[in-house]
């Protein structure tokens, strides 16, 4: 069964929905694609279907609160409660992540810290969040001031903004920085609990400072290089928390030989159509892979031959900008000589201009370090009330109205106020 929510469902997600007529809730959010043939179930009946082990995708953590509340099935329900959770996973995972420190504190609780007491560097973060809302980087006590302030002063927002369950603005989690290469593991844990890794991504960065979701990349090289490890410590995992049945989308980093986790997000691969990408680079469908227990054969990820890599790319607004203004989609996918897909969004509710998937033709393509490095300010004209043409290639829209609670001009200030607000966990 799938479950599709707000804020973003692909067309390639919707399309094949269509096509193979797996049952999706009738939440508002399904209701509201119209023109789509989507074997919509009521809550009875999907609640049947989950209580009776079906297995469930979804690709929004929107749809997380439904699950727990709706159905009898404890395993699935403690998945979601565990890897949601940061800071319980830390503690679950500690014997596996032995020197990485790690600290609890309420909302109040957080100005009577001794920054003098901390690690040189560490990450500031929600135990329960999304997108990356409240993360902070900290290596100075002014920066751990700043953070502090920036919390006392956005927190009521989130807090208008997302539920408890989405995002938890009174529960904290001080943690080491991890050192290391980072990517991004669309995979699941099968019916034995045993992991099947369907894609890795390397996610890169412009600098030091950056925590944008620029530019993520696989192809074959980074597969086969990857894949082997995290399915070792993806079981490692799964030892310790048991579930089964069960996608999971995880970022991670590499030092060394050692894999430390970023987080873990349940019932999910790469959000906001992301994982389309798979499609792309290896011309399967990552949540049919799983829906259907029908694995990639090993030709999948043989590639063409040549040294090329596919990427995600999520275009985050520069600062400064307003949401008014007009974004040049057309303009900017022309840069690109192989475009594969081009996920066209409203600024003002989802904080991103869209998703990008280009194909290089090897991973130190010009057009790659143009993607990572430039920042978008030459594709945005004059403010306008019409909405920019399609993007190229043309998609049906499976955009959706945020809901009422999230105010758009509030999601919009929370990615200018902190541009990695809008990191989506991918």
């Amino acid at each position: 069964m799938v479950i599709v929510d707000a804020p973003y469902a692909s067309d390639m997600l919707l399309e094949w929905l269509e096509e193979s007529q797996h049952p999706v809730l009738a939440n508002d959010f399904a209701r509201s694609l119209e023109g789509r043939a989507l074997n919509l179930v009521d809550d009875a009946e999907a609640r049947a279907l989950v209580d009776g082990g079906q297995r469930v995708y979804t690709n929004s953590e929107n749809a997380l609160a439904w699950l727990t509340d709706n159905t009898q099935a404890e395993g699935l329900k403690r998945g979601i409660e565990l890897f949601k959770d940061k800071l319980e996973m830390r503690r679950m995972l500690a014997a596996l992540d032995e020197d990485v420190f790690f600290r609890e504190l309420s909302a109040d609780d957080l100005a009577a810290v001794d920054f003098d007491e901390l690690p040189e560097r560490v990450v500031l973060k929600p135990t329960v969040g999304f997108c990356s809302m409240g993360v902070y980087v900290i290596g100075s006590r002014a920066e751990w001031d700043a953070a502090l302030a920036d919390i006392a002063q956005d927190a009521t927002r989130w807090q208008r903004m997302y539920p408890d369950s989405v995002v938890d603005a009174q529960r904290f989690i001080i943690e080491g920085y991890i050192e290391g290469q980072e990517y991004a593991i669309d995979a699941f844990f099968d019916a034995e609990g045993h992991a099947q890794v369907l894609n890795v991504l390397k996610h890169d960065f412009a600098g030091p400072e950056d925590t944008s979701d620029r530019l993520y990349t696989c192809g074959p090289a980074i597969y086969h290089a990857m894949a082997p490890v995290f399915q070792a410590w993806l079981d490692q995992v799964n030892e310790i928390i048991g579930v089964r049945d069960f996608p999971v989308h995880v970022e991670v980093r590499v030092d060394g030989d050692h894999v430390s986790p970023i987080e873990f997000n349940p019932l999910r691969f790469a959000g906001l159509g992301g994982t389309d990408v798979s499609q792309y680079a290896f011309g399967f469908k990552t949540y049919q892979a799983y829906l259907e227990d029908d694995l990639p054969d090993a030709h999948a990820y043989e590639g063409d031959g040549t040294d090329a890599v596919y990427t995600m790319s999520l275009l985050n607004p520069p600062v400064g900008t307003d949401g008014t203004e007009k974004f040049d989609y057309d303009g900017f996918a022309a840069r690109f000589s192989d475009v594969r897909g081009f996920h066209r969004f409203d600024v003002n509710k989802i904080g991103s201009y869209g998703f990008l998937f280009v194909r290089a033709d090897s991973p130190e393509s010009p057009e790659l370090d143009f993607l990572l490095h430039d920042d978008l300010r030459g594709f945005i004209s004059e403010p306008s009330d019409a909405p920019s043409s399609p993007a190229v290639p043309a998609e049906r829209s499976g955009q959706a109205e945020m809901p009422a609670e999230i105010p758009e001009e509030a999601l919009f200030a929370a990615v200018q106020h902190d541009p990695s607000a809008i990191r989506l966990s991918l």
